[in-house]
């Protein structure tokens, strides 16, 4: 009997977690907030990975600035999105790159040459 009872319970909450209701400690039925979804913009492939510096080379098919967020997305095991800190073109610093431009920006994570970059918003 004490089986059935937990099944029951399960299902009665996967279907409030379904709902997007959440029950606090207290028992209380709470609604969860929903993530909007991100928007994401293509931005090109890595052309090149200078793993000693963790600096990768693009050339953009989008504007970018620094202070964006971006997401880079390969292999089986990397993905991943951090703050544009540092970019560069030709040893010069940037705020802002346009749509052409081959810049090198500072990553957190190693990537390989082929990996796809977005611009997330």
């Amino acid at each position: 009997m004490p089986k059935k009872k937990i099944v029951k319970k399960t299902k009665k909450l996967a279907k409030e977690e379904k709902k997007g209701i959440k029950k606090d400690k207290k028992d209380k039925k709470t609604k969860v907030a929903k993530e909007k979804p991100q928007k994401e913009v293509f931005l090109g492939e890595v052309n090149h990975y200078y793993d000693k510096i963790k600096v990768i080379a693009i050339k953009l098919l989008a504007p970018l600035k620094l202070g964006d967020k971006i997401r880079i997305v390969g292999g089986e095991k990397t993905d991943f999105t951090q703050k544009v800190d540092s970019m560069e073109k030709q040893h010069q610093k940037l705020k802002l790159a346009k749509k052409g431009d081959e810049i090198g920006i500072k990553v957190k994570e190693k990537v390989r040459e082929g990996y796809k970059v977005y611009k997330v918003s």
